[in-house]
């Protein structure tokens, strides 16, 4: 049987966290780099196939497809970690600096890894500046500017407004890195982690890493977006948000409807010994 049991599963998540908490730097700053180019290639693949179709769910449909890349390689993902990490500290196994230490060096993997295939897309679909009428193009720039000036415009409510979004991505991001430890065959493994991803790219949440790369690439082209609007009104508030619900939601949550059975159990197994050696 190629199908994992849940408290399995929690079981690889600590031991996935662990493993991830103990990566050097320059393991760190690669895999993570490689990740946020990898979510790149398959935001411009989704944007791709909902022009030619004029269907925004055949992207979504494609989307996932980078992030099976990135899970069968065994890269970075801090949206990933954001539930796989906090469960091995919990077990003493990491220290909470070793958990911080690895999202701050993964993102700064992810944003040069996103920022690097920004350039390069953007070399290729304008022709270096040849080109300026690229649909592709224009969707980039036009989801640049909804991702930071739409909430902007609407003050304090778009900051709760975003950080809600970024809370319904990572909750199924993060479900996607752990319904890949529900299998042990590869198209298991696939079709596991297909499933959420596609929940959340095609209801337009925010996911903090695809954001390193089509924030950037828009104000490349053009977007009407600043730094400080991209930080301000999206990055931080997405990533708080991802955090909150891959700790939360997923994370924590499994842990402690599974990982506490399975604890609860060999207590009792121990103790029903302990009980027949006394009595014998």
């Amino acid at each position: 049987m190629s199908f994992v049991k849940t408290d399995q599963v929690v079981q690889g998540m600590i031991e996935a966290g662990e493993a991830k908490a103990k990566l050097s730097v320059i393991d760190m700053l690669i895999r993570g780099g490689l990740a946020g180019a990898l979510l790149g290639f398959g935001t411009t693949l989704a944007f791709t196939a909902e022009i030619q179709t004029g269907m925004g769910i055949f992207g979504a449909l494609l989307f996932p497809a980078c992030f099976v890349l990135v899970i069968l390689l065994g890269l970075e993902l801090v949206t990933g970690s954001f539930a796989l990490i906090p469960l091995a500290v919990l077990e003493k196994r990491v220290s909470v600096f070793q958990m911080l230490s690895n999202w701050f060096w993964v993102i700064i993997g992810h944003l040069i890894g996103a920022g690097l295939y920004a350039l390069l897309y953007v070399i290729a679909t304008t022709q270096l500046s040849h080109v300026t009428d690229n649909a592709i193009a224009a969707k980039i720039i036009a989801v640049a500017e909804a991702k930071t000036l739409l909430y902007e415009n609407l003050g304090s409510d778009g900051l709760i407004v975003v950080f809600v979004k970024a809370i319904l991505c990572n909750w199924m991001v993060t479900l996607g890195a752990v319904m890949a430890m529900t299998s042990t065959n590869t198209i298991g493994k696939i079709v596991a982690m297909w499933l959420p991803i596609l929940i959340f790219f095609a209801q337009g949440f925010e996911h903090a890493v695809v954001n390193m790369f089509v924030i950037p690439a828009g104000m490349m082209l053009g977007a009407d977006v600043s730094l400080a609007d991209w930080w301000l009104w999206n990055q931080l508030p997405v990533l708080f948000g991802n955090l909150v619900s891959g700790v939360v939601f997923t994370g924590l949550a499994l842990y402690f409807t599974h990982h506490k059975v399975k604890k609860k159990t060999s207590s009792m197994v121990v103790s029903e010994k302990e009980d027949y050696i006394a009595e014998t």
